[in-house]
């Protein structure tokens, strides 16, 4: 047996039952593709049952709000996505009059879907003869063929894609693109593969010199910046003051609290001593504060600390407004955010 057939018969036997993989539906693949980009499966799990219970067409999803897609969103990170499903839909919706296509280079056009999910909706929703390459498929190839290219260098995109085709069973794509996956989340792991049940290992090239845990190679991620958030709760009257941020940041068009930011990490009182602190007005008192809330982001790391105050009289700034306690719960905020006010009020 040949490579893909090794891993397509191994696939047969050890797949796990998941329910994008009982159906040809592309919107359905789609949003299974989307939603475990970067996620895990047990993670996003619980995220695809919602919104294919939400929307079950791609109609159904193109006719939603964005605060109700970034609402059911909320807590599985990099937001762009949600927003861009919304985009994907609403041109499904208006370029192919709601019947999501299946055709690679009418999805390679859509928001958000790349090269990876192009191929992957195309071959598992009309079997077309398209090699997909995601993380997984990166990891084994590298490894069986002993590819020491950075995975995420040009060169090395281009070079795992002529493999990634090369080894295509292109009678069966959709099976050995699954295989491919599968393989690489269960056996070849990042850490600790199973090569001793592996059953290509007489041939894998990094199995033989005992490199494994040396492929695939990456190059080093680019510097992390440090951000430092001081957030403001006030609290009037069975409401609290929230603010709404614009599209040009994290968590975009989402629901935050009135935020000061500092270059560096300040003690309340210095927070309070701002010039910026201003805007609260003159007789604003801090009354209590929080310890420092660290949130790891791809390319920065946020330290947040929340500062309860007392403003006299409450105002009003930019897109602040306040929102009934009640009513919390229906806005999409970030996972940080809505932790800290769920311990305080319990909604």
């Amino acid at each position: 047996m040949n490579f893909s057939a090794e891993l397509i018969a191994w696939y047969e036997q050890n797949k796990r039952e998941l329910p994008w993989r009982n159906t040809t539906d592309a919107y359905i693949i789609w949003l299974s593709e989307i939603i475990l980009q970067q996620t895990r499966v047990e993670q996003g799990l619980p995220y695809f049952y919602r919104f294919a219970e939400r929307y079950p067409t791609v109609n159904d999803f193109a006719a939603a709000s964005e605060d109700e897609v970034l609402r059911l969103w909320q807590g599985l990170g990099y937001y762009s996505r949600g927003r861009n499903m919304l985009k994907t839909a609403q041109l499904v919706k208006e370029l192919h009059k709601g019947i999501f296509p299946t055709n690679y280079d009418q999805l390679i056009m859509l928001k958000g879907i790349g090269e990876y999910t192009a191929a992957a909706i195309s071959s598992f929703s009309a079997n077309e003869a398209r090699a997909v390459v995601d993380g997984n498929v990166y990891r084994v190839l590298a490894r069986y063929f002993g590819i020491d290219e950075p995975i995420n260098s040009p060169n090395g995109k281009k070079i795992f894609q002529q493999i990634a085709n090369d080894v295509l069973d292109v009678q069966r794509p959709a099976l050995h693109n699954q295989a491919m996956m599968e393989f690489g989340a269960l056996l070849c792991k990042p850490r600790n593969p199973a090569c001793g049940i592996c059953p290509v290992r007489t041939g894998c090239a990094s199995f033989k010199s005992n490199a494994t845990q040396l492929l695939p190679v990456k190059l080093k991620k680019v510097k992390v910046r440090k951000r430092f958030f001081n957030y403001m709760l006030i609290y009037d009257g069975g409401k609290l003051l929230m603010n709404k941020r614009g599209d040009n940041d994290i968590w975009a068009n989402m629901y935050d609290l009135p935020l000061i930011e500092t270059d560096e990490l300040l003690e309340p009182v210095q927070v309070m001593a701002l010039p910026e602190m201003q805007i609260f007005g003159k007789n604003v008192i801090l009354l209590d504060n929080s310890g420092i809330v660290k949130h790891v982001l791809t390319h920065q790391h946020l330290f947040i600390r929340f500062m309860m105050l007392k403003d006299f009289p409450p105002k009003l700034h930019g897109n602040w407004f306040y929102a009934d306690i009640s009513s919390l719960g229906k806005l999409a905020m970030p996972k940080s955010i809505i932790i800290f006010i769920k311990n305080i009020f319990n909604f």
